[in-house]
């Protein structure tokens, strides 16, 4: 029935015993760091990797004296976030002051909202692998404000556990976040995990294209918590469940939830208790560990936030906003494949590298799908990775890629000549045109000069043109390749190919 990890000698249930015998239930809490240029209610930068401590104030560093203002750009995010997710917008709310010491909550509280958020009761329809669909209920989104960063130096772990000291970052202090928390997700049975892991997936997509957070696992600006518990089959009430936090990829969400999973049915099928508790999810093997005991509401001791005005969004600027919601990426994958004619596998490779929106981008301005496509996916993602960034990050545009596309379409570029210039744009040397001159890539347009090349090419290789004039004329591209060489690539291999068999005939 069970299997022991290595790392915390914890006993783990099969998975499919655990589906015979419980019903997973999941909570998904997933904290959006918002994209604003200023924290949620100071002046203070929120530009990340800056040196610690650097962007602070006596409003973040929650100093005597110092008053909270709201941000006006913060709140219109999170009434974006809430319409997205076919919520309703709470047209008058508090904030609330949500009390708990830890070092990086320099007040000893942190701003948020309890119990009337900006949005409440929506959902969104997540895909799942087979393509079928699974709707999640969203009870709420609220506004908050980001904790500081604790570093913790001299253990094994990177955790306080073993560490000789820690260090305090207060610069993340007051960043403006929006937690978006769903309603209990019932009846998924052994799919829990891949709902999870669809869900945040999907929820990190919409808001990229929202454009109201960069939603980097990696850098924390969206992190993702899963509640697990477990009921026996036929039971009426929810088990206890636990926290596994700050999950930071999207697979590892699936694996946590797994873990968890076959943990807690391991623990019930001995006899043990589940404890409510926070849980830490460990890369290195996809287990978690126990972090602390799970607070309540009432532990916090929430009341209203009495330096703060509440919140109330005129109904006409929110319907303002409405109309700005951009249609689901997945609804417009699904648009653009049957569009395009592009197969299933085809789509995917351009969703894995993340190329769609640069595609689209360059199609709209004059390439062909396919076009795009070949230099985005294939060419341009070689370069990002060669050079490190992201492939939006890139000193390219799509009007630059769809320009060098043209120029190969209409054949004043070969396309071996097309990558040279679009290394030119990257590496700084002006748009294609410029590049092309140059360098001198453009295609040799004159026949008399290629007829010469050929001809050169022909009497150096008297046994290839006799080949050819004895019908091989699968022999021409030898000479082909000899032109191109002598006039650096600046030939257009077809009208070369052409010339060669006319020669021979």
């Amino acid at each position: 029935m069970t299997a022991a990890t290595s790392s915390h000698s914890t006993s783990l249930m099969d998975y499919d015993e655990v589906i015979s015998r419980y019903d997973p239930v999941l909570g998904m809490e997933v904290h959006v760091e918002l994209g604003t240029a200023t924290k949620m209610f100071c002046g203070c930068p929120t530009e990340f990797g800056a040196e610690p401590n650097t962007q602070v104030c006596p409003v973040c560093l929650g100093l005597p004296g110092a008053l909270p203002v709201v941000n006006a750009a913060a709140v219109e995010s999170a009434i974006r976030i809430g319409l997205a997710l076919n919520c309703s917008i709470t047209p008058w709310g508090r904030f609330a002051r949500k009390n708990y010491f830890y070092p990086d909550q320099p007040k000893n509280y942190q701003i948020s909202q309890y119990d009337e958020p900006i949005a409440t009761e929506g959902y969104l329809d997540v895909v799942l692998d087979d393509g079928s669909t699974w709707r999640v209920d969203i009870e709420r989104a609220h506004m908050e404000e980001d904790t500081g960063k604790s570093l913790h130096v001299g253990g094994a772990t990177g955790r306080i556990d073993g560490a000789s000291h820690s260090l305090l970052d207060y610069n993340r202090a007051g960043v403006p976040l929006v937690e978006i928390v769903t309603k209990t997700i019932e009846g998924a049975g052994d799919r829990a995990p891949e709902v999870a892991r669809a869900y945040v997936t999907a929820l990190r997509e919409l808001i990229r294209e929202l454009g109201v957070s960069d939603v980097r696992m990696d850098q924390g600006s969206l992190r993702c918590d899963a509640n697990v518990s477990l009921m026996e089959k036929g039971a009426t009430e929810f088990g206890t469940r636990t926290e596994t936090k700050n999950v930071n990829s999207l697979k590892s969400v699936e694996v946590a939830v797994r873990y968890e999973m076959r943990r807690q049915a391991a623990v019930l099928a001995e006899g043990g208790e589940i404890v409510q508790e926070t849980r830490h999810f460990q890369e290195a093997d996809g287990s978690t560990a126990p972090g602390r005991k799970k607070e309540t509401a009432e532990d916090y001791r929430y009341f209203p936030e009495p330096d703060l005005e509440p919140v109330a969004p005129d109904a006409a600027w929110v319907e303002e906003l409405r109309a700005t919601i951009p249609e689901a990426p997945w609804i417009t994958r699904s648009r653009i494949q049957k569009e395009w004619g592009w197969s299933d596998l085809v789509m995917r490779d351009v969703v894995n590298a993340d190329a769609l929106g640069l595609i689209t981008a360059t199609v709209d301005v004059g390439a062909t799908p396919d076009a795009a496509r070949s230099w985005w996916v294939a060419y341009l993602s070689q370069q990002a990775n060669t050079r490190g960034v992201d492939l939006a990050d890139l000193a390219i545009t799509p009007v630059q890629v769809a320009r060098v596309a043209a120029l190969v379409a209409d054949r004043t570029l070969t396309n071996a000549n097309a990558r040279k210039v679009v290394d030119g744009v990257l590496d700084g040397e002006g748009d294609p045109d410029a590049v092309v001159e140059a360098r001198g890539l453009a295609v040799v347009q004159d026949d008399s000069a290629l007829e010469t090349a050929v001809s050169e090419a022909l009497a150096a290789n008297p046994s290839v043109a006799e080949k050819i004039r004895g019908g091989k004329v699968q022999a021409a591209g030898a000479i082909v390749g000899a032109v191109m060489k002598a006039t650096k690539g600046q030939a257009d291999p077809a009208r070369v190919k052409e010339l060669v068999i006319a020669a021979c005939s």
